[in-house]
């Protein structure tokens, strides 16, 4: 009856054909000025059609349409939307405006629920809404803001804003050169996608990369610098007047002996020649005389996007054309490119890319502030209340002026659970928290595979019996500290060895991402959870067990703290696959390996790299002066390439549909990289907390274990070391 009448009320408005660029003014003031959004052409014309259907002539003197403009607005934005509104993204502006048109009589909102139909569903397969919401309050992922006092105990417990975050349910979200914003692609992810997914995977890393080289200072043209283009191996770009222009490959053609800087995704051809690919064409790439910058400061391989400065030199006869004959576009370029100076493009700090940059007064730097990269709300949407919230729960302590104690976050890497050692180490760590009082206990335990040392296969050295049997005897461990079950967050990672990938990949890389542990083999330690968390009397938050992908993120307080992990050994594939600048061919592998060792990055060096970045603190806790530059040789090569995954397709191979899940843009607060041929460091570069933890048993040390214990309010990690 509810429906009927409503229907018939809606009958007595009269509709009108309301033209767009009517509606544009009132549209502008309410969703430009009052909520800082945009509007694009295609949504103006769904909303005039919408205002004119529903409100009739009354829309402008009786303000119906500011009214329902204003609602629209506000449900756009706590669903989730981008800050340009249209209805490609993740959130679908037309259900939207069907679940308000359900709530209308006479032009006007009356109902104070309203009933959705058509869910639209997000990246990962998340619902954005829930089936009834709000007019004024829609469902998000975070609790409202009426569950943050309802238990003092509760929700002091930072695990309560604590979400794992799988790499096969993070939103799939791609950047649109064109517009400028990230959106939501039209199908649907999927293991075995079609063959062009595969060139749109690389295209999309390198409109990452281009789009925030080009945001970065020294790539600003002004009016008066447009046309002026600089060479960075003359003078030091910390001291730089002008902007630095890239050339297009395709525009080389006919410029023989000009320089210029080029911006490409570096490959080798199966006869070992170098190329360097944008996406206008490929050009073929002379590397003997280049000299990296800074020098021995990073890796250089196929598969990174990379940035050249150099002279093109067309091949004599061949001026004018292209090899391949596709005119210069999408082909490859004649002649090649010498390259004098190579680096990696600048990563940016996760606050600029945010638009919480403290360059500007007001904190608003521009940025991507609205776009929900994980699914937990965006930093413009959610930061402010989020940030409340985590003041009360890690910056209170017993009393004013201290700090909350448990703040604490315990890495464990290569936990083989097939190494008597191995347990024997895992249980001492455990032990030395389990004494420790509730109030110190750390909110969560990482641990990361392999869990086996071999890989799983059928008839193997290990088998599905033996991996099930070997989770059955940890469960049985971890049930021996019921303090840590039942007040912490236990999180399992796994590695290249553990199922099922590695049936057929017998230890070899296996796709990223890799899948959780199947529930067959961890049924003993779920149970150990609950079996601890009933007989357990105290309140507040039951402890928790989370098997989920490689790699993964961790989210604390919606997008205040993200921290990204991933498990492999990239250290050890840079030094197979990368090209060494200023070398010939016919060098012996003696000399490369002598010319590609870890040079320390001098601070006169660092000035010299190709843009200037911002200020970068270092903390080591290894003094091994190689150990030491060897970290921060890895950590610079992929934070600067954006990805976890800096490699061609043959060298570590992606699931096209989910690379996304593997961006470093924005930057994670912290990255939790487990590579076992790295020694430990916990290092901070561009705002970024990069920690190693290594294996959990020392290689160097006998009866030794090594973990990291990051301290999420100070950012910062610290390798430990006892005697089990």
């Amino acid at each position: 009856m509810g429906r009927t009448s409503v229907l018939s009320t809606n009958a007595s408005i009269l509709p009108i054909l309301l033209p767009p660029s009517t509606l544009r003014p009132v549209a502008f003031r309410t969703f430009t000025r009052k909520h800082n959004l945009t509007i694009s052409s295609t949504a103006l014309e769904l909303l005039a059609n919408f205002v004119g259907r529903n409100c009739g002539s009354g829309w402008r003197e009786d303000g119906l349409a500011e009214r329902v403009l204003d609602e629209v607005a506000k449900m756009w934005k706590k669903a989730g939307g981008g800050v340009i509104v249209e209805d490609c993204t993740g959130v679908s502006l037309k259900t939207i405006l069907q679940a308000v048109e359900g709530s209308m009589s006479g032009g006007r909102l009356i109902a104070k629920e309203i009933a959705i139909r058509d869910v639209p569903r997000g990246q990962g397969g998340h619902d954005i809404l829930d089936k009834t919401v709000s007019t004024s309050k829609l469902v998000t992922a975070i609790p409202a803001d009426d569950e943050e006092t309802e238990d003092p105990v509760t929700s002091r417990d930072p695990r309560n804003w604590m979400k794992i975050i799988d790499a096969f349910d993070q939103p799939r979200l791609v950047y649109n050169a064109k517009q400028k914003h990230f959106e939501a692609p039209t199908s649907k992810s999927s293991v075995f996608p079609h063959s062009s997914h595969k060139a749109a995977m690389f295209r999309d890393r390198y409109n990452l990369v281009y789009q925030r080289l080009l945001r970065n200072e020294a790539f600003e043209v002004t009016t008066l610098e447009g046309s002026l283009g600089t060479s960075f191996r003359s003078s030091s770009l910390m001291n730089a007047q002008k902007a630095y222009k890239l050339t297009p490959i395709a525009n080389l053609l006919g410029r023989s002996g000009t320089s210029h800087l080029l911006l490409g995704l570096l490959s080798l051809s199966p006869t070992g020649e170098l190329s360097l690919t944008d996406l206008t064409g490929s050009i073929l790439l002379d590397l003997t005389h280049a000299t990296a910058v800074p020098e021995n400061g990073a890796w250089y391989g196929p598969g990174m996007v990379l940035l050249v400065d150099g002279i093109y030199e067309e091949f004599e006869g061949a001026k004018g054309s292209t090899l391949g004959g596709n005119n210069g576009v999408g082909g490859r370029v004649g002649g090649k490119f010498v390259g004098i100076s190579i680096g990696g493009p600048p990563c940016e700090r996760r606050e600029v890319t945010l638009g919480r940059s403290t360059h500007n007064s007001n904190g608003d730097h521009g940025g991507f502030g609205w776009v929900d990269f994980l699914g937990v709300g965006s930093e413009r949407a959610q930061g402010p209340r989020m940030r409340r919230i985590e003041t009360r729960c890690l910056r209170q302590g017993p009393s004013a002026n201290q700090h909350s104690s448990r703040r604490t976050m315990v890495v464990m890497g290569e936990v083989n659970l097939d190494n008597p050692k191995s347990i024997e180490a895992l249980k001492m760590v455990i032990q030395f928290y389990s004494d420790l009082p509730l109030t110190e206990l750390p909110m969560a335990f990482f641990l990361i595979g392999n869990f086996v040392q071999n890989a799983m296969t059928s008839g193997g050295l290990v088998n599905s019996i033996e991996y099930k049997e070997l989770f059955d005897i940890l469960a049985s461990i971890l049930a021996g500290y019921p303090s840590v079950l039942q007040h912490s967050t236990l999180v399992f990672v796994p590695g290249d060895n553990d199922p099922w990938a590695s049936l057929f990949s017998g230890g070899a890389a296996t796709p990223l991402p890799h899948r959780s542990i199947p529930d067959l083999f961890t049924s003993r330690v779920k149970r150990a959870f609950s079996s601890a968390n009933n007989d357990s009397e105290a309140s507040g938050l039951a402890g928790d067990v989370i098997f989920t992908s490689n790699p993964s993120r961790l989210c604390l307080f919606g997008p205040i703290y993200e921290i990204a992990v991933l498990r492999d050994d990239i250290a050890g594939r840079l030094r197979r696959n990368s090209v060494v600048p200023g070398t010939d061919n016919d060098k012996s592998q003696q000399e490369r390996q002598h010319r590609d060792g870890d040079a320390p990055i001098t601070d006169e060096e660092q000035s010299e790299s190709l843009v200037p970045g911002d200020n970068q603190e270092e903390c080591f806790e290894d003094e091994n002066y190689l150990a030491i530059t060897s970290a921060r040789k890895l950590v610079k090569t992929v934070l600067d390439q954006g990805t976890m995954s800096p490699f061609p397709l043959n060298s570590r191979p992606v699931l096209w549909d989910y690379a996304s899940s593997l961006q470093l843009f924005p930057l994670p607060t912290a990255f939790i990289l487990v590579d076992t041929e790295s020694p430990p460091f916990a290092i901070t570069y561009e705002g970024c907390h990069v920690m190693n933890p290594g294996r959990l048993l020392s290689e160097s040390r006998r009866g030794v274990a090594r973990w990291i214990e990051y301290d999420v309010f100070r950012n910062r990690g610290k390798v430990k070391e006892e005697r089990y």
